[in-house]
């Protein structure tokens, strides 16, 4: 017979959980946060650059706004301090006409190894 939690909804779920704790997850979520931050255009799996895409935009709705509070906010996200000047200068500008939408999801050719669906983010 099939569990009855197999047929339960996934209401209010809001995030992906990536197979990892609480902790590993933001530290996950900071550290590839920041290499987007800093390569502008990064590999990664698919759920991973789904949820990358929120954060991404979060952190240059930050730089857009461009208070001290939005840049504390910033600071404790970035794992690169430097990068910071970065998001609050020359990626403000480039998207303060843009509303929203400011990362972008390519998927590429499943990965070689266990065959997990790839996907681009800039």
């Amino acid at each position: 017979p099939i569990p009855t939690w197999y047929f339960t909804m996934r209401h209010g779920v809001s995030f992906r959980k990536l197979g990892r704790d609480r902790l590993h997850r933001s530290s996950l979520l900071k550290n590839l946060a920041t290499a987007l931050i800093k390569h502008e255009r990064i590999v990664t799996t698919l759920a991973k650059g789904k949820e990358l895409r929120r954060v991404g935009d979060r952190m240059i709705t930050l730089g857009k706004k461009g208070d001290s509070n939005a840049r504390h906010k910033a600071t404790i996200w970035m794992k690169e301090p430097l990068l910071v000047s970065k998001l609050f200068g020359s990626l403000k500008d480039r998207y303060l006409t843009r509303n929203g939408g400011y990362t972008r999801l390519l998927r590429i050719p499943n990965r070689k190894g266990d065959n997990s669906p790839m996907a681009v983010v800039e």
